[in-house]
């Protein structure tokens, strides 16, 4: 224990009045900030119109937040938000689901590629994955700020205290599981950022999509087996809801994965 972390960082940066800036929203902001940045440069490469891209982060935007707490409310706590409908909205309060982001993208992608871009949706999300991957990092970093999402008990020397989170005893250290997985996606970053820009990966259709979910959803599969369990209904479980979420997004990473060595290259 005297080799663990002391971690009890308060989760908001600064108060005025009623109103506080929290490092969660401050990471999100910075996710997306930075996305965009990202975009427009490889949009500008490959001379794509750039009056797509405010559409694009926007429908992204609303995308993920919705997605993200309705992903929530029904794979994590329907059984509550059933009775009480009206606490859906209030998001402050907490409840936020990568998978239900996930989901929320790729519907919202889909109407875009139907209304703005007219091109394959796997156009876009060749071209999404890469930021997505390091706004995932900015989130988990925010989800660690909040002493929210740890880790299971250990032993390791780079254990955690999580003084803040106490629905758990603070003084047993555990798995810091949400900076694992923001290394995990901050490489994943790196891998899809390689293939862009120093290989001919782009050039196959649903190659990076198919590469980040692979690696994300992997990555989060196995993270979980190092995780306390969001809700009670997982306790007993022999894979939690989290894992069974992400089997069939890596199937389907691995399937388009494959058929993009199958396919003639893009012109």
């Amino acid at each position: 224990m005297l080799l663990s972390i002391l971690w009890d960082i308060d989760p908001e940066i600064f108060k005025i009045g009623p109103i506080a800036v929290r490092w969660y929203g401050l990471l999100f902001a910075l996710g997306f900030l930075l996305g965009y940045y990202l975009v427009e440069k490889m949009f500008k490469k490959d001379g794509i119109k750039l009056e797509w891209l405010d559409k694009l982060f926007l429908y992204t935007m609303i995308a993920t937040v919705v997605g993200a707490r309705l992903g929530h409310v029904f794979f994590y706590g329907w059984e509550f938000y059933s009775q009480h409908p009206a606490e859906m909205i209030k998001i402050w309060r907490g409840g936020l689901a990568s998978h239900g982001a996930t989901i929320g993208i790729l519907v919202a992608l889909w109407f875009y590629s139907k209304k703005v871009s007219r091109k394959s949706m796997l156009w876009i999300l060749d071209y999404v994955v890469i930021p997505v991957a390091l706004a995932g990092c900015f989130i988990r970093l925010g989800n660690l700020m909040n002493s929210e999402i740890i880790g299971t008990q250990t032993h390791s020397d780079w254990g955690f205290q999580f003084i803040r989170a106490s629905i758990y005893e603070p003084k047993a250290p555990r798995h810091p599981a949400q900076l694992y997985e923001a290394i995990c996606y901050l490489i994943s970053f790196g891998v899809l950022s390689f293939m862009y820009w120093k290989t001919n990966a782009k050039q196959y259709s649903g190659r990076l999509f198919g590469a980040f979910f692979v690696m994300i959803f992997t990555a989060r599969f196995f993270i979980e087996f190092i995780k306390e369990n969001q809700e009670a209904f997982e306790q007993g479980m022999l894979l939690n809801m989290g894992q069974l979420l992400s089997i069939p997004f890596v199937l389907i990473g691995l399937f388009f994965l494959i058929r993009s060595y199958r396919i003639e290259p893009m012109k």
